[in-house]
């Protein structure tokens, strides 16, 4: 009877695994055909002048540096600010907050916020920061409605991977006579650092691919700004992603626009392997 069971769950295991290996298979297949297609017909249309000049009508000319440095100052400025209030949230939630019900109930809230469409996100955005804080249509408009459009992911998995750190970590540093902050601060964070990294890779995906939300909030304007200028009120700028919708349906230039999508899966790409590195290098010096 035995053999019988072990026999039926080696084919039950067996043909999971090869569902699984399937899956896997066609998303990394899909991948590397949607990325190849846009490197193929968008790095013809890359050149120096491409990257490092602004658009001129008069000349009929295509500049992509005033996206790509918007595009820079919208992360920046985006993480700088939700990666302090969502982690320092998530600790609060997991760490100190007493009241389990009122926990579940700012759960359920954040999961409900992560679900709703960017597009909304930007009328509220336009309403708030542009009309009632008189912004104006800016990057700083724009990052800080990127930050409540943010915030709730980068909670949830902060949270969660808090949740995964052993009670034992805690109580061990509550033994050696360590206080609750210093506990959290030198033990509990290092160990959740994998699920932090992963909230803010998650947190720059939404932000680099977002152009609903910005269209209402940060513009369309394509002139070059100074990291000064960024953060002041009534500058607007176009990041890489408005200026692709831009392209791609107001134009109709769809080889302007491919050659964007493969500058914005380089910077994609960039951004990914600089935070994983240094992740990496966090974790090491925590070891040392």
């Amino acid at each position: 009877m035995r053999e019988k069971i072990s026999a039926k769950r080696r084919i039950i295991n067996a043909i999971l695994n090869s569902l699984v290996f399937s899956a896997a298979l066609i998303i990394f297949v899909l991948v590397i055909l949607m990325a190849g297609y846009i490197l193929f017909r968008g790095l013809p249309h890359i050149t120096g002048e491409f990257l490092t000049t602004k658009p001129n009508m008069i000349r009929e000319t295509v500049g992509i540096l005033p996206n790509i440095l918007n595009t820079i100052y919208i992360i920046i400025i985006t993480i700088m600010i939700v990666l302090p209030l969502g982690v320092g949230g998530a600790v609060y939630l997991q760490e100190y907050a007493s009241n389990k019900k009122a926990v579940k109930v700012i759960e359920l809230a954040t999961e409900t916020l992560a679900g709703i469409p960017s597009i909304i996100y930007g009328l509220v955005g336009m309403l708030i920061f542009v009309q009632f804080f008189t912004l104006g249509t800016s990057l700083i408009a724009g990052a800080l409605t990127l930050v409540i459009m943010t915030l709730p992911t980068v909670i949830r998995t902060t949270q969660e991977s808090l949740k995964t750190v052993p009670q034992s970590y805690r109580e061990g540093a509550f033994a050696l006579g360590a206080g609750k902050w210093y506990t959290i601060r030198t033990v509990v964070l290092p160990s959740a650092v994998d699920g932090i990294i992963t909230g803010c890779i998650l947190a720059i995906g939404r932000i680099t691919g977002e152009s609903a939300a910005l269209l209402f909030t940060a513009g369309m304007a394509n002139e070059l700004l100074s990291p000064l200028d960024a953060v002041q009120s009534d500058n607007a700028g176009s990041t890489l992603t408005v200026s692709l919708y831009m392209y791609a349906k107001e134009r109709g230039d769809f080889e302007t626009a491919f050659a964007v999508a493969a500058v914005l899966l380089f910077i994609s790409v960039i951004i990914n392997v600089s935070v994983k590195i240094a992740k990496n290098k966090f974790k090491r010096g925590e070891e040392k």
